[in-house]
């Protein structure tokens, strides 16, 4: 066996270079990073999130009358020959759709609060594109004024607590944290 060290390569803790492959020249988890308040807080208003898309649903559930008001006035401008089972389908798939809805958005708001909390660097990305469609399709739904205040006013308010949300995670602190989770620790 020499005792002269391989040329190159990452320098172990004797002095010496690290064989490749050795552990320890395999890269470790990111380091144990503390999380800036910046990200504390919107991990934490991401998980407001979560529970105003549920508050959405209540909404909902709690303005069937109105909802069904509207369908009803809709299928009486676009076709005043409607059956009652048109009225149902259309009724059934508008309740459906509102429920598939609240649970997507429940899920997603809590999978980025678990993700961004741990420092992942494209969920800040995932949550910004998500953000922006936030902005559409509020803007969309108060545009088209074909739904209720409450559910304008769940919107809107969702869509500030997104922007609230977003601000935080791009600050300075939070960019640190980002790198810093993402950065392989060698040794």
């Amino acid at each position: 066996m020499s005792s002269t060290p391989p040329p190159g390569g990452p320098i172990g803790p004797d002095g010496y270079p690290v064989h490749p492959g050795t552990p320890a020249e395999q890269p470790r988890a990111a380091a144990a990073v503390e999380q800036p308040a910046p990200i504390r807080l919107a991990v934490r208003l991401m998980w407001v999130g979560a529970a105003l898309s549920l508050a959405g649903l209540v909404v909902t559930f709690l303005t069937l009358d109105s909802l069904k008001s509207q369908l009803r006035d809709s299928l009486e401008k676009s076709d005043p020959n409607y059956t009652q089972s048109d009225f149902d389908a259309l009724y059934g798939i508008s309740v459906g759709i509102a429920v598939v809805a609240a649970l997507i958005g429940v899920s997603l708001w809590a999978w980025m609060a678990w993700k961004n909390g741990q420092g992942r660097p494209w969920a800040r990305i995932v949550a910004s594109v998500l953000g922006g469609l936030n902005l559409l399709s509020t803007l969309s739904a108060v545009s088209l004024g074909n739904t209720t205040g409450a559910s304008i006013a769940v919107s809107v308010v969702g869509l500030v607590l997104a922007l609230v949300i977003l601000s935080l995670l791009w600050r300075k602190e939070s960019s640190e944290f980002y790198a810093a989770r993402s950065r392989p620790q060698w040794g």
